[in-house]
């Protein structure tokens, strides 16, 4: 499996962005997908997960401000970020996996990575 986001950018304070992820390959063995962001000189930290019959989980620093979604046909995971704030500030990735790890960094495929900017 491939995971490749985009979206990401620099934002002021209380502004939005979407982050995409685009996978390809074996998609057919992926149930869960999730987003992960690392802050400079922070731990990785699962921000939001989604299962593929539906079932969401988020951080609580995200709740009520960022959503995750998933468009099947495409094979795209979404997130959508609003009232960012600048501690939202990281590079964000993508995971998928068959198994599970809803926000534990344990996903066996990841992408590259896209950064958000808050200031």
């Amino acid at each position: 499996v491939q995971l490749v986001e985009s979206g990401g950018g620099s934002v002021q304070a209380g502004g939005s962005l979407r982050l995409s992820c685009a996978a390809s390959g074996y998609t057919s063995t992926i149930n869960y997908m999730a987003w992960f962001r690392r802050a400079p000189g922070k731990e990785r930290e699962g921000v939001a997960a989604i299962a593929s019959d539906g079932r969401i989980r988020y951080a609580d620093p995200v709740k009520g401000r960022f959503t995750i979604s998933k468009d099947n046909a495409k094979n795209t995971l979404y997130l959508g970020m609003n009232a960012l704030k600048p501690e939202d500030t990281a590079m964000y990735y993508c995971a998928a996996d068959r198994l599970a790890w809803w926000l534990l960094p344990r996903y066996s495929n990841w992408g590259q990575g896209t950064q958000v900017t808050v200031s």
